[in-house]
């Protein structure tokens, strides 16, 4: 079961984490971010097998985000009425202004990690066919996508290219930022040319190999929906409506 996320469907899996997030922008206390953000955290822990290191490189921005809300709510906010419960350099805090500030911090973290949830236990490929199979997914957006995202790694390396050519050519580095932009458009120009070529091959490639763009009955990699699916979404809705239910048990 440490794997149970990564097997998921990804269909069901982006179901799931899109209610999620709906059903809590609908809540503004802050004890419903907070429990689904624990919660995501636990299931993470028993459901995955996901680099912790690289999950809090990327929730460093979410972070300081959440911080950011956090103090800007408590010293800006509009709302001053109820009970002063804290004073911070002569800055009075109701109540009001701590829930909405909480509320807000809470949120970020929550959705961000519903987010990377998602990101870091699904495969692109099989995300992709699995929206062909069970969301009915049209086969020219999907494989579209799907050509696009193979293509990522080599503008990537073509931009290191272009790069090392001009400097083999004596163009000097740039130091102030503004030149440095300005001078950009001599590195995207030729990639903007180069895949143009590249998009037009590999239409004519599909075209060759018989692809129409019709939808098909049959597939060479079959994503299903198991056991694991339905035990995991009743985890997560379980877990929603706890958060969601929160204010009724927690004072």
């Amino acid at each position: 079961m440490s794997s149970a996320l990564h097997n998921m469907n990804p269909s069901a899996k982006f179901i799931v984490v899109t209610v999620c997030m709906l059903t809590m922008a609908f809540f503004f206390n802050p004890w419903t971010p907070l429990l689904m953000w624990v919660g995501v955290l636990l299931i993470q822990l028993l459901f995955s097998r996901i680099n912790w290191k690289l999950w809090m490189l990327f929730m460093i921005p979410f972070f300081i985000m959440a911080f950011g809300y956090f103090w800007t709510t408590l010293v800006f906010a509009g709302d001053k009425s109820g009970p002063v419960v804290l004073s911070i350099w002569s800055v009075n805090i109701t109540e009001v202004q701590l829930n909405h500030a909480l509320s807000l911090s809470f949120r970020v973290l929550a959705f961000s990690s519903l987010s990377l949830l998602f990101a870091l236990t699904t495969n692109p490929v099989s995300f992709i066919l699995s929206l062909m199979q069970q969301m009915k997914l049209s086969p020219k957006i999907a494989y579209s996508i799907l050509v696009g995202y193979q293509f990522l790694p080599v503008l990537k390396d073509e931009f290191v290219q272009i790069q090392q050519a001009h400097r083999l050519r004596g163009a000097m580095q740039e130091k102030n930022a503004i030149h440095r932009l300005l001078h950009m458009r001599k590195i995207l120009l030729p990639m903007l040319a180069g895949a143009v070529r590249k998009a037009e091959r590999a239409a004519f490639a599909m075209e060759a190999r018989g692809f129409t763009g019709e939808k098909r009955n049959s597939f060479y990699k079959v994503i299903r929906v198991g056991k694991v699916d339905g035990v995991i979404a009743s985890i997560f809705m379980v877990l929603l409506v706890l958060s969601c239910t929160s204010v009724l048990y927690i004072k």
